[in-house]
């Protein structure tokens, strides 16, 4: 006993020794382009030649990066707005409807996860020329919107699911509707968890390439304007020094989303209700 007590705890140090390897590996890359930005030289590669934020400045006054950068917004709050609407019908009605059919759907919503981008490309821009509308930027928010349904569903169903049943009972018990119990309880309860996946939603509508560039048609999103100037090695610093700016306001959506979603989980639902509250 005392021989395996004192034994080294061998799996440990591999593990960890794993998940730091794994962690450079893919976290490595990405800090690249932030140190290459700064770089003043138009060759990503070591040495570095030295200290600069002038291809920060080559970001203003670009007409195609600014409309390009418009058209990502747009597509991308319109994309977001219409996956979270969909995505809270569809987990609540998964979580209280308790039929097979919302089950069904529910599971249905979350498979652009397993289908590769290329064949969601290529089978929305088959189905846009099919129906006229062709590719165009109403285009792109329909494919972005299929394309982060799956998040919001997922962050939603979580939220609805840890609201204790008891609550829209509670509501049912003092006279309220469905319609009602969803509109003055359910929603109330769950609004961070919108917000973190209306953002959620509206940061995968944003970076999203391969949809984009099947469905684009005169105005590109920002990720095909980006993908278009690789082919000028002189443009490439600016693209790490725009890569850099996307990255960080990136990581700050996302942390506002995770807190949000903390916030939602933390959130008590203990609250008594009273039938004044349904009026």
């Amino acid at each position: 006993m005392s021989t395996v007590a004192n034994r080294p705890d061998t799996g440990g140090s591999w593990l960890g020794a794993y998940v730091v390897a794994y962690l450079v590996f893919l976290y490595l890359p990405v800090a690249l382009i932030p140190l290459f930005s700064f770089n003043d030289s138009i060759q990503a590669a070591f040495p570095l030649q030295g200290f600069t934020l002038g291809w920060y400045g080559t970001l203003t006054g670009n007409s195609a990066l600014s409309g390009a950068l418009l058209s990502s917004l747009m597509v991308g709050l319109a994309a977001a707005a219409g996956a979270t609407l969909c995505g809270i019908t569809i987990a609540y009605m998964e979580i209280y409807g308790r039929s097979p059919l919302a089950w069904a759907i529910s599971a249905i919503s979350r498979l652009p996860f397993l289908i590769p981008g290329v064949i969601v490309g290529i089978s929305l821009l088959i189905l846009v020329n099919l129906s006229g509308l062709g590719p165009s930027r109403l285009a792109i928010v329909l494919g972005h919107v299929l394309v982060a349904l799956p998040t919001t569903v997922l962050v939603m169903r979580g939220r609805f699911a840890s609201i204790p049943r008891s609550m829209a009972e509670a509501a049912l018990d003092l006279g309220a509707s469905d319609w009602l119990t969803f509109r003055r309880v359910m929603l109330p309860l769950s609004l961070p968890a919108i917000g973190s996946a209306f953002m959620l939603a509206f940061l995968t509508s944003f970076d999203e390439f391969i949809v984009a560039f099947f469905l684009a048609g005169t105005e590109p999103t920002l990720p095909l304007y980006i993908w278009s100037q690789l082919r000028f090695p002189k443009s490439l610093p600016t693209v790490m020094a725009l890569g850099t700016v996307i990255l960080t306001v990136s990581i700050v959506i996302a942390g506002l989303a995770e807190l949000l979603r903390r916030r939602g989980l933390s959130q008590t639902t203990s609250r008594p209700l009273s039938a004044g509250s349904f009026t």
